[in-house]
């Protein structure tokens, strides 16, 4: 019988994936537990190819990848001879990018033998399809969120970020290596809209062009709503069928409290 592994990072996302699976055996990053799912097994990059040798043995056949990582600390004293061979193509990947060492750990799981598939293939229901979830737009709203797009279309194809924030065709920000938290709490500190009484401006969310989408889509939760909220935006725009929606009823709920719109963007 195969089974899928779980390769799961730091947040909430690998829990409510979890959820979609039957018996996934999960396995997380040496210091990126996920919250609230209990871990099978804890590896570390040094020692990949054992752990995929591991995965094998407990018949494990495909992969997926969800949950917050950033990049681990290496030990020489740890590599064994084997995993120490891919450290070149490791490092080249790293000093690339973000998109090309994803790329190159997808390689390597494939080269292995495992299916690496996505969170759109395991739990089609936590992307949102084309539609308002709740609230509307205003004209203002519609055209900040359509530059928005377009600067995170500019900013991906760089490997840069995934949001922007856009109020009265001006960008207030972009998200950089900080995160989308420390963009929205920029925003809400410092950005100051050219007319206080005119448009309050989107978030706008996507993925990367060109991204793999079986890993590292972008990711909206309470945190980041109550954030926009915070920093006085109108709503939170995002690619329909591209970005994961954690939560997604008491988001609703959250965002009609708020008076915020939450908008799954045909691109």
């Amino acid at each position: 019988m195969s089974r899928t592994a779980l390769i799961a990072g730091a947040g909430r996302l690998p829990a409510a994936l979890a959820a979609a699976l039957d018996t996934p055996l999960i396995c997380a990053l040496d210091g990126f537990a996920p919250e609230g799912l209990a871990v099978d097994q804890v590896f570390r990059v040094e020692r990949l190819v054992p752990f995929l040798r591991g995965l094998e043995e407990a018949g494990v056949t495909r992969v997926c990848f969800a949950g917050a990582v950033s990049r681990p600390r290496l030990d020489p004293a740890l590599f064994d001879m084997a995993t120490a061979q891919m450290v070149p193509r490791l490092l080249a990947a790293m000093q690339a990018g973000d998109d090309a060492t994803l790329r190159a750990v997808i390689g390597i799981f494939e080269e292995a033998g495992f299916a690496v598939v996505g969170v759109e293939d395991l739990a089609p229901d936590l992307l949102p399809g084309a539609g308002f979830l709740v609230g509307t737009v205003s004209d203002a709203d519609t055209a900040d969120a359509t530059r928005a797009a377009a600067i995170v279309t500019a900013l991906g194809a760089v490997d840069v970020g995934q949001g922007a924030v856009v109020a009265q065709g001006l960008c207030l920000a972009v998200e950089a290596l900080p995160g989308t938290d420390a963009m929205l709490d920029w925003v809400a500190q410092t950005a100051r809209r050219p007319d206080p009484r005119g448009a309050r401006g989107v978030f706008y969310k996507a993925p990367k062009p060109g991204q793999d989408r079986r890993i590292d889509l972008p990711t909206l939760g309470l945190d980041t709503l109550r954030r926009a909220a915070a920093a006085g935006l109108a709503g939170i725009a995002f690619e329909a069928s591209g970005v994961i929606l954690l939560d997604r009823a008491a988001m609703v709920t959250e965002a009609q409290a708020q008076g915020l719109f939450l908008w799954a963007r045909q691109p």
